[in-house]
């Protein structure tokens, strides 16, 4: 049985752990599980970070609320089924997710696959949301991944088709985006990155 942990540094890094161990443990350091193991995630997003995430969930939630969907924004776990690793090893924190199915959302985290994930990259989680995050969302069947850049002002729009990532163009400012599983969804790159230094 496991203990509840209170300091990062007791954690062994070269070991594997569980969403049933990450669920015990109680210090201040955000961190992700890939495959069972750990990632400590950056300690504060930068306040162009904030302020994207900000302008994005008013867009989002424009559009989804009087929809059956849902909007969440970090920090909220999403136990993500990887089909290469261990039941319950793949616990992630996206920027922002959309779920449809309410029976995947319970009081603490989402179990499953949102049906669209958002990252917002910084300079330090570039590597993690542009290549392993992909490859996750990719294996888990996220149906629509968004990498947003705010030092390049850009949007990434990531759709699956037959196991596949298609990528979209680099939105731009002065561009809209069309979100494909969601028709409904245009957003304003301008509106994204409104206020961003």
């Amino acid at each position: 049985m496991s203990s509840i942990v209170t300091k990062f540094s007791d954690l062994d890094l070269t070991k594997t752990y569980s969403y049933s161990d990450y669920l015990l443990w109680q210090f201040s350091e955000r961190v992700e599980l890939i495959k069972g193991f750990i990632l400590k995630m950056s300690p504060s997003p930068s306040s162009n970070h904030q302020s994207v995430s900000y302008n994005l969930i008013g867009c989002f939630y424009e559009n989804f609320k009087k929809k059956p969907c849902r909007v969440f924004e970090a920090p909220f776990d999403v136990k993500l089924p990887i089909k290469s690793a261990k039941k319950d090893t793949t616990v992630v924190q996206p920027d922002l997710c959309v779920i449809c199915e309410e029976s995947k959302i319970n009081e603490n985290c989402c179990v499953g696959v949102p049906d669209l994930m958002v990252e917002i990259i910084s300079p330090k989680n570039r590597k993690h949301d542009v290549q392993t995050k992909f490859n996750l969302y990719l294996e888990a069947g996220v149906q629509e991944y968004w990498l947003v850049d705010p030092e390049n002002r850009t949007i990434l729009i990531y759709t699956l088709n037959n196991s596949e990532y298609i990528g979209s163009k680099p939105f731009m400012e002065g561009e809209k985006i069309k979100s494909s599983i969601f028709p409904d969804l245009d957003v304003d790159v301008d509106d994204v990155f409104y206020r961003v230094k």
